[in-house]
């Protein structure tokens, strides 16, 4: 029997470098400091990449671009979230919805919102109403709280497509 529904949840954490933006999202949001990745540390994206390939029992993001692998160094995490998402589609699901958590004191996000969740969307060829994108601070606790880095959680909905 075919499951008609799957739930997926994922989570990402990138310290803070020597930067002038952060991406999130696939958005680049001027800020004093970089994400210190081997990708593009968009932890937004990866968040959902995990989420997606988790609903489907498709292993981690790590399994699917190592950061041992040279290719993946500076890779764009938009070209990584469509290939996990032509993975879902290729077995018959859709994305019903996605909702994510970005936890940090800064950079302040409030005035990108609707930017991130439209670049999530098109990646994804959904709509905008589809994504939900919330950024909360931790009251000062914690690494997000001492502004070490940022953590984004994901959590998506799968639809069988038939």
């Amino acid at each position: 029997m075919v499951t008609k529904i799957r739930i997926g949840q994922g989570m990402d954490v990138h310290a803070f470098e020597d930067g002038e933006f952060v991406t999130l999202a696939g958005i680049q949001i001027p800020h004093t400091q970089g994400l210190k990745a081997h990708s593009d540390g968009d932890v937004v994206l990866h968040a959902l990449c995990d989420a997606l390939l988790g609903a489907l029992a498709l292993g981690d993001i790590g399994q699917h671009f190592p950061d041992t692998d040279p290719e993946f160094k500076g890779a764009d995490s938009r070209k990584l979230l469509q290939h996990v998402y032509q993975l879902i589609l290729d077995r018959g699901y859709v994305l019903g919805n996605a909702d994510m958590t970005v936890a940090c004191e800064r950079p302040k996000l409030a005035k990108y919102n609707l930017d991130m969740r439209q670049s999530v969307a098109d990646v994804l060829d959904v709509d905008v109403s589809q994504i939900s994108i919330k950024a909360t601070t931790t009251e000062k606790l914690g690494f997000t709280g001492r502004q070490e880095g940022i953590l984004a959680t994901a959590t998506v909905l799968l639809v069988a497509a038939s």
